[in-house]
């Protein structure tokens, strides 16, 4: 009985022996660590100082704990190695909540000089990633240290990542296709882009797909995959739109009209806001019109501006049409019938 008594005041002096070191070695570590920080410029350091200030004192207490029972009950082994386990357990938790801090700012301040939204986006999409790999070790660690048999283990791992490998082989394709998409820029969020038939623009770059909302108004989902695989017209990257338009006019046109056309719809062109001239030319004589060919920029890549520049040009041709009497060609077809008298 007097063993078991001096035992475990020999138990609570190690805690408490144990916990008061927590605390002096926390506070010195904070002044120490203060002194060097300021000898540095940027401020990860003082963020790493700061994180393993933090620990110090849980962690302290954790194995003051663990040591003072595992001296106490060092007879005891079921109850008490499954305690000691737990404890164990919360200081690899402690110590991987940490190091994935760390791991995680060390990241951000990396990508922060470059000033480029899409590569934060990326480091962001990486965060589970890497918290994923650092809990994966520590777990493997921690059932390693508490004597499990890690053959077998590996074994499952081994079958089970082929499993999974094959199951995970299109999202991880379509993951590499995201970072292919960061990286290469053939666009980016808010960028107005035509693929596979749609047109609209991006709304959202994802880990798997990409949002772009159309003209119509409806969100259309495309696969990273489907989206770099393809083709892909950039219109924002545009620094002015071409537009090509036939006109056609009947053949009863006279040769003193068709040579003003061109003089009409140029000068409507130069008067047009956003628009910019390059040429009208009579071109060929067509089935049912006599077809001229009109090409003018719009110096910008709004395709609502260019739609309204369209727009105010066709309306001025059919004003100016009308007041000179020019009149539209439209599907038509003339029968000359000659009948041949007898004499």
């Amino acid at each position: 009985m007097k063993l078991v008594s001096e035992n475990f005041l020999l138990a609570i002096l190690i805690f408490f022996i144990g916990t008061l070191l927590s605390i002096i070695i926390s506070k010195l570590s904070k002044i120490f660590f203060k002194k060097i920080s300021k000898r540095t410029k940027t401020n990860f350091d003082d963020f790493i100082f700061e994180v393993i200030s933090g620990i110090i004192k849980p962690i302290g207490f954790l194995l003051s704990f663990y040591f003072s029972i595992d001296y106490f009950f060092a007879d005891e082994i079921n109850f008490i190695s499954v305690l000691l386990n737990i404890l164990k357990l919360l200081i690899l938790i402690i110590i991987i909540k940490a190091l994935n801090k760390v791991l995680i700012r060390s990241l951000t301040e990396s990508t922060s000089k470059i000033n480029d939204s899409s590569i934060s986006s990326m480091v962001s999409s990486l965060t589970p990633l890497i918290k994923a790999l650092t809990w994966s070790i520590g777990s493997i660690f921690f059932l390693q240290n508490i004597g499990v048999q890690m053959t077998a283990i590996w074994a499952l791992l081994s079958a089970g990542g082929i499993g999974a490998g094959l199951a995970l082989k299109d999202p991880v394709q379509e993951f590499f296709e995201y970072i292919t998409i960061l990286l290469d820029k053939p666009f980016q969020k808010g960028e107005f882009i035509k693929s596979d038939g749609v047109l609209g623009m991006v709304e959202r770059v994802g880990v798997r797909s990409s949002r772009i909302r159309s003209i119509n108004g409806e969100v259309v989902v495309m696969s990273n995959s489907a989206l770099t695989n393809g083709i892909i017209s950039n219109y924002a990257q545009m620094k002015k739109r071409r537009l090509v338009h036939k006109l056609g006019v009947v053949y009863e046109t006279s040769p003193k009209l068709m040579k003003l056309i061109p003089i009409i719809i140029k000068k409507i062109v130069e008067e047009t806001k956003d628009a910019s001239f390059d040429r009208c030319h009579f071109t060929d004589f067509g089935d049912f019109s006599l077809n001229f060919e009109l090409v003018y920029y719009i110096p910008t890549n709004n395709y609502l501006a260019a739609m309204e520049a369209q727009q105010s040009i066709n309306l001025r041709i059919i004003e100016e049409f009308s007041v000179n009497n020019i009149e539209f060609a439209f599907p038509t077809q003339t029968l000359n019938i000659e009948s041949n008298k007898a004499k």
